[in-house]
């Protein structure tokens, strides 16, 4: 009888095995608000550029390192005892400080540290708190297109619903350089979307992809549909360091009339200091609005990693008695005019961005063969992500298509463009050059 067990105990254990995987997979289903969440474009063109070996001037990473005093900022804090403790749920003392006396003048306003700003877990976890702090099932949110990805499933996760609105270039865009400030918004469009459900409306300046710096007139435009409706503003202001010439000023939403009462702006030490994959982001705004972020985020996260934020706190004192960020606008501006070299040597149009390190190019007049076979991963997706899949594997430099960043309805807006991100060292943007002169050929004027 033992033996009669034994024998059959490895099929009985496979069989057990089965019945419950079956079981597992019967039982277990996960929530609505991600069920519905499918592949993003980071997902495929990462691995993509690295199969390839193309350049990847797709993701908005920097690959050069902080400046050195906020790297030897961080070094200190990890030989300080407190520095790798808990921090403050509202964030450290000294990067509150900090942000105060860095952001006053800009905000015309003395900052309080203790209750109008609030440290986060990179900006896009602010974002989330914001989200999570005011928005009820069935809450309505403005977002303009295009948009950065994150925000929709923010919104959702959080009942929301996003309402979409697109930003759109000149109609002969796909003839001529044009630059960021061309993108309009529709302001009456913008109020045809206004409805018993709308709760807040997203603004993203300097703007990603387009680069564009929202002016003092649409942000009062705005404001304006803000103020009749009682909507939240939130200000995606996190590139507010890299505007360039002709601006000598960046304008922000909260200082136009009255608007500092409704608007929460978002900022970010990984932006600001070439630092992304620190998570140290910041939300600035009344006490009124803050400290319902305040509640969300102590839910979510507690607090924000201490080391890092002695590290962007060092970096922001420094800023008030040195040009780090003017040097940053200088470095930037040079590699803008490298990669946007290629293009105009290409005569292919794009925009040029007044902010933030991306520029837009219009690729109507690239034809890739006819007959090339594409995996059946883009057959679900936009014409544009054909595009940038070519452009990688053909070419060896990866771009990111930005229908991922509108809706479904309005993919077509996007279908003769790709985004080209240009936050990398002057000899990676040289090499990409040369390889972008490959596309000569394929071309057409």
């Amino acid at each position: 009888m033992n033996k009669l067990l034994s024998a059959t105990a490895p099929y009985r254990r496979l069989f057990s095995s089965t019945i419950n995987k079956a079981m597992t997979s019967q039982q277990i289903k996960p929530a609505d608000r991600v069920s519905h969440f499918s592949r993003d474009v980071w997902s495929i063109f990462t691995p993509l550029a690295l199969e390839t070996k193309a350049i990847n001037l797709g993701q908005g990473y920097m690959n050069f390192g902080p400046p050195v005093i906020v790297q030897e900022a961080a070094k200190e804090a990890l030989d300080t005892v407190e520095a790798n403790q808990y921090s403050h749920p509202r964030g450290r003392p000294r990067l509150r400080n900090a942000l105060a006396a860095s952001y006053s003048k800009d905000f015309n306003r003395t900052l309080d540290p203790e209750s109008e700003i609030l440290v986060t877990a990179g900006a896009n976890e602010g974002m989330f708190s914001v989200f999570a702090a005011f928005l009820d099932q069935g809450d309505e949110v403005i977002c303009m297109e295009p948009f950065f990805d994150q925000y929709i499933p923010n919104i959702t996760m959080n009942g929301g619903k996003p309402i979409y609105v697109p930003l759109r270039p000149p109609a002969d865009s796909d003839e001529r350089v044009i630059s960021s400030h061309e993108w309009r918004l529709d302001i009456d469009e913008l109020k045809s979307k206004i409805t018993s459900r709308t709760k807040m409306i997203v603004l993203n300046t300097p703007h990603n992809p387009i680069g564009k710096v929202f002016d003092e007139e649409e942000l009062t435009a705005i404001g304006k549909v803000a103020n009749e409706h009682n909507l939240i503003i939130l200000s995606d202001e996190v590139y507010d360091r890299l505007y360039y010439p002709p601006l000598d000023k960046f304008p922000r939403i909260a200082n136009v009339d009255n608007l500092w009462d409704r608007t929460v702006t978002v900022g970010s030490g990984g932006k600001s200091f070439a630092a992304t994959g620190w998570r140290v982001g910041w939300l600035i705004g009344p006490q009124s609005l803050i400290q319902h972020a305040f509640a969300a985020q102590t839910r979510v996260v507690f607090c924000v990693n201490s080391p890092c934020q002695e590290a962007v706190a060092a970096g922001l004192e420094a800023s008030l008695t040195s040009n780090i960020f003017q040097s940053q606008i200088d470095s930037y501006l040079q590699k803008r005019t490298l990669l946007a070299k290629v293009f105009d040597d290409l005569k292919l149009p794009y925009t040029m961005p007044e902010g933030a390190y991306y520029i837009l190019v219009n690729t109507q007049k690239i034809k890739y063969p006819v007959d090339y076979k594409f995996p059946e991963v883009l057959d679900d997706r936009g014409d544009d992500f054909k595009m940038c899949y070519w452009l990688t594997k053909e070419i060896g430099v990866c771009a990111i298509p930005p229908s991922e960043f509108y809706e479904r309805e309005h993919w077509p807006l996007a279908k003769h463009f790709a985004r080209f991100a240009f936050c990398k060292t002057d000899d990676v943007l040289q090499e990409a050059v040369g390889r972008l002169r490959e596309l000569e050929k394929y071309i057409e004027n």
